[in-house]
């Protein structure tokens, strides 16, 4: 699965990290949203993992909690490749088995520099996720699927 996530790793810098993310509503249709995304270690078991942060109040949020599965499809022209799998939150009201809450800003800024952000001012953008109740979403890697 290395391999491909290292597609994914291409994809996230062709396209600044923007994918798709779908998940699963209460009356099981599909929820899909634009975000961020990308690849970086989980901070627990340090594998590969695929991460992107959302925003305390956000619907998709609610749906992750109830059904911990989901799907993040990126695309770079007519090149794409998916990864879906179970999901673990890290934020404010979520917290994470065997992970330190304190390293959650770090967390963060983990999750959007590997989906290609960077920030000037790193203080700033660890209080407007505080603010915001930004929350991590670790999908870890049952399947990876694309083209060719």
């Amino acid at each position: 699965m290395a391999a491909n996530l290292e597609l994914v790793r291409r994809l996230v810098a062709a396209e600044h990290g923007l994918a798709t993310v779908a998940t699963t509503r209460p009356n099981g249709t599909v929820h899909a949203s634009v975000v961020n995304a990308g690849v970086l270690d989980d901070p627990v078991t340090a594998a590969l993992t695929v991460g992107l942060v959302v925003r305390g109040s956000a619907r998709k949020l609610s749906y992750l909690r109830q059904r911990r599965q989901a799907t993040v499809v990126w695309r770079a022209g007519w090149e794409w490749v998916g990864v879906e799998g179970p999901v673990r939150l890290a934020g404010p009201n979520d917290p994470l088995d065997g992970f330190d809450p304190q390293r959650l800003p770090q967390l963060l800024r983990d999750v959007f520099t590997g989906a290609g952000g960077t920030h000037d001012d790193w203080a700033e953008y660890d209080r407007v996720m505080a603010d915001e109740g930004r929350t991590a979403v670790l999908v870890t890697p049952a399947r990876i699927f694309g083209n060719p």
